[in-house]
Order: C-alpha cells, then sequence, then structure tokens
C-alpha cells in the first residue's frame, strides 16, 4: 500500500470570508490559521501548502476580553540603541486593527518559508467592504462568537 501526497498542482484553494464583529481574537486567529494551512481539508499534509484564502472583515469591532484594552501592549524595537517601543492595544486598535489581527494569526502559523507563504493568502479589512467578490468567497462562521 503507498501513501498519497498530495501535489502542489491538485490543490483546490477556495476563498473564505469572516466577520470578525464580536469574535474574541484568539478564537479568531486560531481558526482563520487552520483554515490557511489547510487543516480542514481531508488531504492536510504539514509540509505543503494546503490552505485556503481568508477574507477577514470588521477588523475593527473584533473582541479583547477582560481590560486587554487598557493592559496589553504591542512591543518592538527600532533597531536602535534605547529604542524600545510599546504601543497599548487600545491606541492599536483604533488606529490599526488590520494589523491587530494580521499579527495574533501570524503568531499562529509555522515560523519558516511556508509559513510566511501562508500569510500571503490573509486579507484583513477595517470595514465590512472588500474587493474579492469575482472569486465568490463563501462565509465561514466561526463558533464561540456573540
Amino acid at each position: 500500500m503507498k501513501t498519497f501526497m498530495p501535489k502542489q498542482q491538485d490543490v483546490k484553494r477556495e476563498w473564505w470570508v469572516v466577520d470578525a464583529t464580536d469574535i474574541p481574537l484568539g478564537r479568531l486567529a486560531s481558526q482563520v490559521a487552520a483554515i490557511l494551512r489547510g487543516k480542514n481539508k481531508p488531504t492536510y499534509t504539514p509540509h505543503a501548502d494546503m490552505g485556503d484564502n481568508v477574507i477577514v472583515i470588521n477588523c475593527d469591532k473584533v473582541a479583547l476580553t477582560g481590560d486587554k484594552l487598557n493592559q496589553k501592549f504591542y512591543k518592538y524595537h527600532t533597531l536602535y540603541p534605547g529604542g524600545d517601543r510599546a504601543i497599548q492595544y487600545k491606541k492599536l486598535m483604533a488606529e490599526k486593527s488590520d494589523f491587530v489581527v494580521e499579527h495574533a494569526v501570524k503568531g499562529m502559523l509555522p515560523k519558516n518559508t511556508l509559513g510566511r507563504h501562508m500569510l500571503k493568502k490573509l486579507r484583513t479589512y477595517k470595514g465590512a467592504e472588500h474587493q474579492h467578490e469575482a472569486q465568490s468567497p463563501k462565509v465561514l462562521k466561526i463558533k464561540g462568537g456573540k
């Protein structure tokens, strides 16, 4: 008996649209990352990109539980001496809420070339409009939203 190994040209990619309104950020990110990896398909292979394209709309309405808006910080370094920076999530959600969702999903993907390739299939939008109607995306219902 031979092991079935799917090839890249045999992968059928679909488009999914997710409404992030009132869904906790971590729950949204974990389920979107699973779709990007292809874990929802029976032909899932860890070393191949089997995932679908995902469009996340209404990123500005994503929920952060508890008091994370005030207590959580996005930290980075400018690569200059003394260049530690921290931005409160309250400010970050007001200015770049699409970046917050991308950053959460990126943390749940593999940290290699394959993960960077999977992240390119994610599109995030602050509002309810997106420009991918031509791909006729299907609606993906995330469990655990209000």
